[in-house]
C-alpha cells in the first residue's frame, strides 16, 4: 500500500516561491516515489493553479472566513475534518504563519508531523526602524513560534543559516529543489546587456537598495538595462524612486510570468538585493541557466549557494556601492562572467529535484517507521 503524504498550505494558486517549490517537490514524490500525495489549501476554492502539479495529486480546500474567532474556529474544524477523511501517514505543513506553527496543538497529532519553514524569522521585521512596542510584539511572536515548533516531529529549514535561528532539537536542513535544469544548448549566451532580478515588490526584496546601486552602474554602462519581475506593489513606491533617480529608461518593472525561465536565458547577470531570505531559489534558477549571480550576503541562503569569486559574487549586506561595483565588474569582464556562469551551472546540480526528493523520502520513511 502507498504511503499517504498530506501537505497543508495556504494556497498554491499564486506565483510565489513556496508554490513553485511545492509543485516540484510534491509532483516528483507522486510521480517517482509512488506516494499518494494530498494537498489541503485554505480559501482557494476553484482558483486555477499558477504552476503545474502532477495529475496524481489530490486537492482539498478548507473555507474559513469572518472575524478572527470565527475564522480560527472554521479553520480548526475544517482541518480536523479533512485530516480525518484523508487519514495520512505523514503531514508536512507549509505555512509560515503562526497558525501553521501551532497546528499540532490546534488539530492534534494523528500521525508524524513535519513543519517546513520557507522564510527567515526576519520576515517579521517590516522596516529598518522598529518601535519599542513593535520589538516587544515581535519577540513575543518568536517565543510563541518556538513553542509551537517543539510539537513537530521534524522542523525543516532550508539552509544552515536558518538552522541557527531556531533553538530546537528537531531541526533538519533540506534545501529547495531546482525548478528546472535546461540542456547546455538552451542556457544563456551571456551576451545580452541585461541584468535580471525576480521577486515580488516588498521590503524583504530590497529593490530600493538595488535601484540606488543601479544608479551607479548605469552611469558607467548606460546601454545596460535592469529588468525586475514580480508582483507589483504601489505601496513600495519603486516607480517614483526610479524616476527620482533618473532610471526610468534603464529599469523595467514587469508582473510575474510563467515562462520566467526564458527571462533567465535572456539575462547576462542576476542580482539579488534582499534584506533577508529563506533560501534564494532565484539564485539557483539563474545558475541553472549559466547566469552568474551577484547577491547581498543576507540572512540566509546566499552564502550556502554562492561561493564568492568562484561561482558568483557575495557582497556585504547593505553595501550599496559594493553591489554596484560587483555588477560593474561582471559587466566589463566577459571572461569572468563566462567562467562564473559555467561554474555556477555545475555547482547548482546539487539541488536537482531527484537529489532533494531523496532527502524527503528518507525523512518521511524514518518518521513513518517510528509511528
Amino acid at each position: 500500500m502507498k504511503n499517504k503524504v498530506l501537505y497543508i498550505t495556504n494556497g498554491v494558486n499564486g506565483p510565489g516561491g513556496l508554490e513553485r517549490v511545492l509543485s516540484i517537490k510534491a509532483s516528483y514524490l507522486a510521480e517517482h516515489y509512488d506516494y499518494d500525495v494530498h494537498i489541503i489549501t485554505l480559501n482557494q476554492g476553484d482558483a486555477s493553479l499558477f504552476y503545474e502539479f502532477s495529475p496524481k495529486i489530490k486537492f482539498h480546500d478548507v473555507k474559513s472566513e469572518g472575524n478572527k474567532i470565527s475564522y480560527l474556529y472554521q479553520y480548526i474544524k475544517g482541518m480536523r475534518r479533512q485530516i480525518k477523511k484523508i487519514n495520512p501517514d505523514v503531514i508536512s505543513v507549509c505555512d509560515d504563519g503562526l497558525k501553521g506553527l501551532l497546528l499540532p496543538i490546534l488539530t492534534g497529532r494523528p500521525c508524524p508531523m513535519i513543519y517546513e519553514r520557507h522564510v527567515s524569522k526576519n520576515i517579521e521585521i517590516k522596516s529598518d526602524k522598529q518601535s519599542v512596542i513593535r520589538k516587544v510584539i515581535t519577540s513575543a511572536k518568536f517565543a510563541l513560534m518556538a513553542f509551537g515548533g517543539k510539537f513537530y516531529d521534524a522542523f525543516v529549514v532550508l539552509t544552515n543559516g536558518n538552522k541557527k535561528e531556531w533553538n530546537l532539537k528537531n531541526v533538519v536542513v533540506i534545501p529547495n529543489p531546482l525548478s528546472f535544469y535546461p540542456g547546455k544548448e538552451k542556457i544563456s549566451t551571456l551576451t545580452n546587456k541585461k541584468v535580471l532580478a525576480v521577486g515580488k515588490q516588498c521590503f524583504q526584496k530590497g529593490y530600493d537598495r538595488l535601484l540606488l546601486s543601479w544608479q551607479s552602474v548605469v552611469k558607467q554602462f548606460p546601454d545596460w538595462s535592469l529588468d525586475i519581475y514580480g508582483t507589483i506593489s504601489e505601496d513600495e513606491g519603486l516607480d517614483a524612486l526610479s524616476n527620482k533617480l533618473g532610471l526610468d529608461t534603464s529599469v523595467n518593472f514587469h508582473r510575474p510570468v510563467k515562462n520566467i525561465n526564458e527571462k533567465y536565458k535572456e539575462a547576462s547577470i542576476y542580482v539579488m538585493s534582499s534584506r533577508y531570505e529563506g533560501f534564494g531559489m532565484v539564485l539557483t534558477e539563474a545558475m541553472a541557466y549559466g547566469v552568474p549571480c551577484v547577491s547581498f550576503d543576507c540572512p540566509y541562503g546566499p552564502s550556502d549557494i554562492i561561493h564568492h569569486d568562484d561561482n558568483g559574487l557575495l557582497v556585504e549586506n547593505n553595501d550599496i556601492e559594493g553591489l554596484a561595483g560587483n555588477i560593474c565588474d561582471l559587466i566589463e569582464n566577459e571572461e569572468k562572467r563566462a567562467r562564473m556562469g559555467e561554474k555556477a551551472r555545475i555547482d547548482v546540480q546539487r539541488y536537482l529535484p531527484k537529489k532533494i526528493a531523496k532527502e524527503w523520502d528518507t525523512l518521511f520513511k524514518r518518521l513513518i517507521s517510528r509511528s
